[in-house]
């Protein structure tokens, strides 16, 4: 008699049939861009690193499953990142504008340079995030907020795509708060992980529960 394990994962092939998220954060911005702080602002990828990591972008071209439906944020650098793995050998596919998967916006903090934020803020921030989780910018959002909004749409895709895969090109605040949503865990918790730009993190939906596959999988690495 056969033994079954449940839905223990104990093989490199992933079983099919599974509603589940490949979550890839955008390359890297531009160097201006990046001394300052973006969060939601629409900012340039670095053309530079667009060259040199052309073999991430093949070895995701290669690791991401054929006929999955594929999302972005409606952010720029994310539509960029999308076309860049396609061109890369996937192949041309449509992919569709998702808001709930945007980053966390800074409000009227976006455009101060990182040493000014400090004067700015009323809590503590986090020590791998640029401000506390439950710290709100003024027109902005709390990574709180963040995670309610990511795991809404992670629920709705879910339930509509039931049994797909879909690939999410995204950011680092949203698939943190993504793991956050998956895991039960505070935000504050969620951003103990690293996010690399250009990483995969596969995210799966059972009925009874979320599963984590990878986080942070650096392609062709």
């Amino acid at each position: 008699m056969t033994q079954t394990h449940g839905h223990f994962l104990d093989t490199p092939k992933l079983q099919p049939g599974v509603t589940r998220f490949w979550m890839i954060r955008h390359a890297l911005v531009e160097e201006n861009a990046r001394m300052r702080l973006y969060g939601a602002l629409d900012v340039p990828l670095c053309p530079d690193s667009l060259i040199a990591q052309r073999p991430m972008y093949e070895a995701l071209a290669a690791r991401l499953p054929r006929e999955a439906l594929w999302f972005t944020s409606p952010l720029g650098r994310t539509h960029r990142t999308a076309q860049a793995i396609q061109e890369a050998g996937y192949g041309p596919v449509d992919w569709t504008v998702e808001p709930g998967f945007t980053e966390q916006s800074m409000g009227e903090w976006h455009g101060l340079r990182h040493h000014e934020l400090p004067d700015c803020l009323t809590l503590p921030p986090h020590l791998f995030w640029s401000v506390s989780a439950s710290e709100c910018p003024p027109g902005g959002e709390s990574m709180l907020n963040v995670c309610a909004r990511v795991g809404e749409t992670l629920d709705r895709l879910a339930r509509r795509h039931a049994g797909q895969d879909m690939v999410v090109v995204s950011h680092g605040g949203a698939i943190r708060a993504a793991l956050a949503h998956a895991l039960r865990v505070h935000a504050d918790t969620a951003l103990h992980f690293s996010i690399q730009n250009l990483s995969l993190t596969i995210v799966e939906r059972f009925p009874e529960a979320w599963r984590i596959v990878t986080v942070n999988e650096l392609p062709g690495v």
